[in-house]
This record gives C-alpha cells, sequence and structure tokens, in this order.
C-alpha cells in the first residue's frame, strides 16, 4: 500500500510539473496579451501600396521574457518574427523585463513589492542563476535574441552599430524581409546598482535602456515610485557611460525630476533621448503620460515619442484611436518627433497584432495625414534617431 501511494504521489508531483512548467507559461501570456477579436480591417489599395513602400520601426515590445520561439508564427502574443514580416516591420526594438511589482498599477508601487518576474523564470525553467540575479535574467534574454540570430540570419539581424542599422535598411531595400533586431531593457534596475554590470549588457548586445519601470531604483525614481524623486549619483554616472557607449536613452516610465535631470545632462550633448512607448496627456490625460511640456523638451534633444497602442495611454486602442493619438503628438512636438511604440507583449490588450499594421497606415490616411507624414511616423524618424545616436 506504501509503495502504491509513493508512486501516487510521485504521479501527482510529475503532472503538477507539466502543468507548471509546460502548460501554465503559455495560459499566462494569452491572459496577459490578448488582441481583441474583430473582424479583417479593411485596407485599401492606395494604403496597402503605401504601407508596403515604407521603412517601419517600432521602438517598443517585451516579446523575449515569453516562452515560445518567436522564428515561428504563434498562436499567442502579438509579435514574432513571422508576423513582423507580415506587417513589413524593417526595425524592432526588443526589450528585456526583468522585475515586475506585484499589483503593478500606474500610481504607486513599492521597490519591495513582491516580483512577479521571479515566478515567470521558474515557470519557464530559465537558468537558475537567473532566477534570483537581474543582470542574469537581462543576459538570458539578450541570449535568446542572439540565438534567432544565430539560426536565422536571413530573418533576423541585431543591431549594434550604425553600419549594422545601415545594412539592414539596405537589404530591405534590396527586396530582403530581414528584421534588424535592436536589443533594450526596461529599466536599469538590470544593472542590479553595479555599473561594472553595464559593460556586461553592452558586450550581449543592448543598445538601449530605459532608466526606470514600475518602481524607484538605484538610478532614481519611476512614475509609478512613492516619490518624484530624481537621478541618483549612481543613475548620473550610468546616464553618462551611456552617453559615452552611445546607447539610447529611454524616459518612459521615468518621474519627471528624474527626465528632467537627463535632459540637463544632454542640453550641450547633441544627444537625442526618446520615450519608446506612450501617449500624448492633453489627448489622454492619464498619468502614464507625461505632460505636454515635458515632452516638447524631450522633442527639443532631436527625440522622438513613441505612440503606443494599448487603451490607457491613447484612450481608444483601436486603429483609428491610435491614428488620432499620433496626430495629437504631431500637434504637440512636430512631425519630426513622433513614432511607434507599440507595448506588444507587454502585458497589455490590443485591437490588432503586428502583421495587422497597414491598418494603422490606412487610419494616419484617413486623419489626413501626407504620404511623407506617415513615413515619418512608421519609422523614418525612429531611423533618424538610431543613426544619429548609435556607434559608428
Amino acid at each position: 500500500m506504501i509503495k502504491w501511494i509513493g508512486r501516487g504521489i510521485g504521479l501527482l508531483l510529475i503532472a503538477a510539473a507539466i502543468v507548471f512548467f509546460g502548460v501554465l507559461p503559455g495560459i499566462v501570456e494569452k491572459g496577459q496579451n490578448p488582441v481583441v477579436a474583430h473582424t479583417p480591417y479593411a485596407i485599401s489599395p492606395e494604403a496597402q501600396t503605401l504601407h508596403d513602400s515604407l521603412i517601419i520601426g517600432d521602438l517598443h515590445t517585451d516579446s523575449l521574457m515569453w516562452n515560445r520561439n518567436l522564428l515561428k508564427r504563434g498562436d499567442r502574443g502579438q509579435v514574432d518574427f513571422p508576423r513582423l514580416r507580415e506587417g513589413n516591420v524593417a526595425v524592432q526594438v526588443l526589450t528585456t523585463v526583468t522585475k515586475s511589482p506585484a499589483g503593478q498599477n500606474y500610481d504607486h508601487n513599492s521597490t519591495d513589492a513582491r516580483d512577479n518576474i521571479t515566478l515567470l523564470a521558474m515557470a519557464e525553467m530559465w537558468p537558475i542563476k537567473s532566477w534570483f540575479d537581474l543582470t542574469e535574467r537581462g543576459l538570458y534574454m539578450a541570449g535568446r535574441l542572439e540565438g534567432y540570430a544565430e539560426q536565422a540570419p536571413d530573418q533576423v539581424h541585431m543591431i549594434l552599430t550604425k553600419e549594422d542599422l545601415d545594412a539592414v535598411l539596405e537589404a530591405r531595400t534590396g527586396g530582403s524581409k530581414v528584421v534588424g533586431t535592436l536589443l533594450g531593457s526596461e529599466g536599469g534596475h538590470v544593472l542590479e546598482g553595479e555599473i561594472e554590470n553595464l559593460d556586461r549588457i553592452y558586450d550581449a548586445g543592448f543598445r538601449l535602456m530605459g532608466l526606470t519601470h514600475f518602481f524607484d531604483n538605484a538610478l532614481g525614481g519611476s512614475l509609478h515610485g512613492e516619490g518624484n524623486a530624481g537621478l541618483t549619483p549612481f543613475g548620473r554616472e550610468v546616464v553618462s557611460q551611456m552617453m559615452d557607449k552611445h546607447m539610447i536613452i529611454d524616459l518612459a516610465h521615468a518621474s519627471p525630476q528624474m527626465a528632467q535631470d537627463v535632459l540637463a545632462m544632454v542640453a550641450d550633448q547633441n544627444i537625442p533621448v526618446i520615450v519608446s512607448h506612450s501617449g500624448i496627456h492633453s489627448h489622454c490625460a492619464v498619468k502614464r503620460n507625461f505632460e505636454d511640456d515635458l515632452m516638447r523638451a524631450i522633442a527639443a534633444t532631436g527625440g522622438v515619442i513613441g505612440i503606443g497602442y494599448w487603451e490607457d495611454v491613447t484612450c481608444d486602442a483601436t486603429p483609428q484611436g491610435i491614428a488620432r493619438a499620433i496626430k495629437a503628438g504631431i500637434g504637440v512636438v512636430g512631425i519630426d518627433h513622433i513614432a511607434l511604440g507599440s507595448d506588444f507583449d507587454g502585458a497589455v490588450e490590443t485591437h490588432f497584432d503586428v502583421s495587422e499594421l497597414a491598418a494603422v497606415t490606412q487610419a494616419l490616411m484617413n486623419e489626413g495625414l501626407s504620404d511623407a507624414d506617415i513615413a515619418a511616423v512608421m519609422g523614418g524618424n525612429m531611423m533618424r534617431v538610431l543613426g544619429q545616436v548609435l556607434p559608428q
């Protein structure tokens, strides 16, 4: 009897492990990154022709943290490389999410809140050394992207330098569907408070970093933290070294004071900074969107604001709603400073996945934007900033 009880417990443990490691991550992702059911969007021949001619870039997606092969077209989530090709995306920023507080919200989060990514890392069977080390988590996700580039160089090209960017754009001009990828971090806590880790992530391919995410960290205050703290001395050291390394500084999720501190540091350096995924406050008045004056100051560096695709920042997440948010952004900061910043696969609900991106081109045409303005917003402005900042 004891033997049979032992076997029964063993089978239950195996079944539980199969569910936890094999089934649960997919269920979680389907719940976190849904696409609203919809009939196919109507795309005019004129809009499709224009869309197919564009160089399209997106400043933010979190697909690397989910346990699926991005080289294959998936039945969950919002982004993978086949769907990027279908959407005619030329350059995609892929960010690494290394920590996310339980009860995450836009108003107030404690740095000490329980971390959601720890359980995800365990469930997806990330390397054990990454379970309790944020730098190792970032390096693990960087390794995922590097693996895709090695397995399918005709599909994925990691962009480390301006020359890499030029090579991707030249290849696409010649008819290639290769997707250039830029590796970023959602928050400077990936450094674990150690400046030496900036070298480690840079060497692993990181060329963009947001300074904070949903909580205050060693670099300074978050827009959603426990106060409007600015840059710490460590944060200033990180920003200074990012400028030296020609890394792109992303102010998404930064506190307004941190953003002002960064702007003061780059003022005389001719270095554009960005807000990778956001909305326009006068169009959608929520805390997640910086006030218009701060957005104008960011644009004045030569930088860009990536307009997101989810309800919280656009107040209307349909393609037409996103087009209206883009048009509002143009009214606030000018045509040269608006870009795309989807936040696909970032625990957001969207009304389309990346394969349906022509719906945004159609919506922009419906809003009366010229072909040249659509080209600037859909990728031209982003390519200008990348070309200016990336190392030679």
